[in-house]
């Protein structure tokens, strides 16, 4: 007589593997291969409880566990939600985060859709009150050391930046990076005296900028120099011999390429001419708010402009006033100063760009084209802002209004600004990575 045994159920079980760093990644055998292989092997012993391992890779090479905001781990939450996964297995816990509240919320979508978590290196059950308590302490560890790290590191920049010493990122033109120091290359330098010369002595910026590309002067990875750029590179306090942190300035332990004469030079034209030199490029200055301003019942407000006595006048006018409707039917103000609406609007994206939460937005737009750059350099480029603001010419500024701004609403209580936070990763390709490359 036999014995036929029922078949236990196929167990789905996707490997998700974490590093914080991509140091080594280029190695035959990394340290994803390793927790995959562990994690492999474990799946392996439980085959007999049906247990089979998936050939998608969910492999995080160079992402912080302290955000959910990883590919792979994207990845393998829409599976999930697919129905594609039964079990999850990493090597540990905080591998798969590093944080208890994103913890949390990855539980609560597992515990969703019925699927196990399970880490090969520390033994515990999640569908037991103990083995949460158990997980949550293991967690709270976890997210302990992240944060203990991250202090010991933003410790020793500081430190290091007192003394002057460069951290590293990118190396500034006219600069090269020997032994972790900044070293002056002299072909280099010349570049960057000429650019400081010729806007202390030219009268417009978009000027400096023609003579820069007749030249051929490029920036570090050879791409022309552009408004933003040259405006970044001219803010550089290395070239002066400085070091910069949070707002405090350092006596670097590299050596000036900018003499303080010249610097000073510049800086007064930056801060006291350039709202004129600005005013020598420009053409009739265009609507900022065109197409995105409206009146409280849907209408939209068109710019418009009189002259008196040789003087020009802007206003926005709604479309029912131009169009004829009755004044019984018009409800808010129907014209308004154009100087008056836009400095409004203009004013609420400058206290936007300085909120913490805008600032992580504009991080995490960075990330993805951007992952050598850390939230410091954000704050440092989103600082900048207003000196780039007053250096951009009307349609630079009209564009970066269209990417921040979703539509102003005029009401008889005044005015509704609906910002576009999706515009921020644009606005940091804008600002930032041209500015990074010049510097």
């Amino acid at each position: 007589m036999t014995t036929r045994q029922t078949p236990t159920r196929r167990l789905r079980c996707a490997v998700y593997t974490r590093k914080s760093t991509e140091e080594g990644l280029d190695m035959e055998f990394n340290s994803l291969d390793a927790q995959r292989e562990a994690c492999e092997a474990y799946i392996a012993s439980q085959r007999a409880e049906g247990w089979a391992c998936l050939r998608e890779r969910y492999d995080d090479g160079g992402f912080s566990g302290g955000t959910l905001d990883r590919p792979a781990l994207k990845q393998l939450i829409a599976d999930i939600e697919d129905g594609l996964v039964d079990v999850v297995v990493v090597y540990k816990i905080d591998r798969l985060s590093r944080a208890l509240m994103d913890f949390s919320k990855l539980v609560k979508i597992f515990d969703r859709h019925g699927v196990t978590f399970v880490s090969v290196t520390q033994s515990f059950n999640t569908t037991t009150s103990m083995g949460r308590l158990t997980l949550n302490i293991l967690l709270s560890f976890a997210q302990f050391e992240r944060e203990v790290i991250g202090e010991r590191i933003r410790d020793k920049v500081a430190a290091s930046k007192k003394k002057g010493m460069w951290m590293g990122g990118f190396v500034p033109l006219g600069y090269d990076a020997i032994n972790r120091k900044l070293v002056i290359n002299p072909a280099e330098a010349e570049n960057v005296r000429a650019i400081f010369e010729l806007f202390a002595r030219s009268e417009t910026t978009a000027s400096v900028v023609r003579e820069l590309d007749a030249r051929g002067i490029r920036s570090k990875r050879g791409r022309p120099i552009d408004r933003g750029a040259l405006y970044k590179l001219l803010h550089n306090r290395i070239y002066r011999g400085e070091i910069t942190h949070k707002g405090a300035v350092y006596p670097g332990a590299h050596k000036a390429i900018i003499s303080p004469e010249l610097w000073d030079a510049v800086h007064a034209v930056l801060k006291g001419n350039t709202h004129a030199r600005a005013g020598r490029t420009r053409a009739a200055a265009p609507a900022l708010l065109r197409g995105l301003i409206f009146t409280q019942t849907g209408a939209a407000m068109t710019p418009h402009h009189t002259k008196r006595k040789g003087k020009r006048y802007c206003y926005y006018t709604s479309m029912d006033v131009i169009s004829g409707r009755s004044k019984a039917e018009l409800r808010g103000p129907q014209r308004l100063p154009a100087a008056m609406v836009e400095e409004a609007v203009i004013a609420e994206v400058r206290r936007m760009l300085r909120t913490p939460e805008v600032v992580a937005r504009t991080a995490r737009a960075l990330k993805k084209e951007r992952p050598d750059l850390d939230e410091n350099t954000v704050v440092a480029t989103l600082a900048q802002f207003d000196d780039m603001w007053a250096a951009l010419i009307p349609a630079e500024q009209a564009r970066v209004v269209q990417l921040l701004v979703a539509r102003v609403t005029v009401g008889e209580d005044g005015m509704d600004i609906d910002l576009r936070h999706d515009g921020l990763g644009a606005l940091a390709s804008l600002l930032t990575p041209e500015a990074e490359d010049a510097a």
